[in-house]
């Protein structure tokens, strides 16, 4: 059973889910603050490059298992055409002016 986008506790991660699942980088974009950060399996990435390569160019959908931590923290079913569907964890961290200011994502143990 998934938690539907709408009830994801955080604004600003489901702002950021929602953004994932419509492919929409421009909400994507305003999900993120100025310089936001993000890491894959414990390695820091370029965000951008990344956002596109796993999420934009190969129609990323985030399917939200569970959340914890107040929302900030999710496991999730992530599928893209590059890898297919895996069990993921997302950590988030939101900045005061209440947008993602980093993430990190990787398998889900």
């Amino acid at each position: 059973m998934t938690i539907p986008v709408d009830q994801l506790a955080d604004p600003a991660v489901r702002a950021f889910v929602a953004a994932v699942n419509a492919g929409d980088r421009a909400a994507f974009a305003a999900a993120l603050t100025p310089g936001a950060t993000m890491s894959d399996d414990g390695s820091d990435r370029d965000l951008e490059k990344w956002a596109e390569k796993e999420i934009f160019s190969s129609g990323g959908h985030m399917d939200v298992e569970s959340e914890q931590a107040d929302g900030r923290a999710l496991v999730v079913r992530y599928r893209n055409d590059t890898w297919g569907e895996m069990r993921t964890a997302w950590r988030f961290v939101v900045g005061e002016d209440g947008k993602v200011s980093r993430f990190e994502t990787g398998q889900a143990a």
